[in-house]
């Protein structure tokens, strides 16, 4: 049996929006944030997951800090963050469109700033 999700906000486009997704159907076993935005410069701030966190950028960029490095990664690319890395990120100038997938069926955060 397939189950689909719908945008709560009921838009049927990928503009502009942040969704928040945990405990999926199915047993996905992993839970997600859509975002889309065309801002240059927001982001979450400092934080950490006891799990990986993959970014699957799909237009746009951002500026991450993983750890101690400085990574700028574009649409097209997948950035993966280990468990227990900090990190946050920055959306760059020509906006940003992503699907972050936790490792987990909900999220864990440790914010550190």
């Amino acid at each position: 049996m397939e189950t689909v999700i719908s945008r709560a906000d009921g838009r049927e486009d990928g503009e502009e929006w942040t969704e928040n997704y945990e405990e999926l159907p199915g047993g996905a076993g992993i839970s997600i944030i859509l975002e889309s935005t065309t801002e240059e410069g927001v982001g979450p701030r400092l934080h950490r997951h006891p799990y990986a966190e993959t970014f699957v950028i799909r237009r746009g960029s951002a500026t991450f800090t993983v750890g101690t490095d400085e990574v700028v990664a574009h649409a097209g690319q997948v950035l993966v963050v280990p468990a227990e890395t900090p990190h946050r990120f920055r959306t760059g100038p020509d906006g940003y469109e992503a699907v972050h997938i936790h490792a987990n069926d909900r999220f864990v955060t440790e914010w550190l700033e």
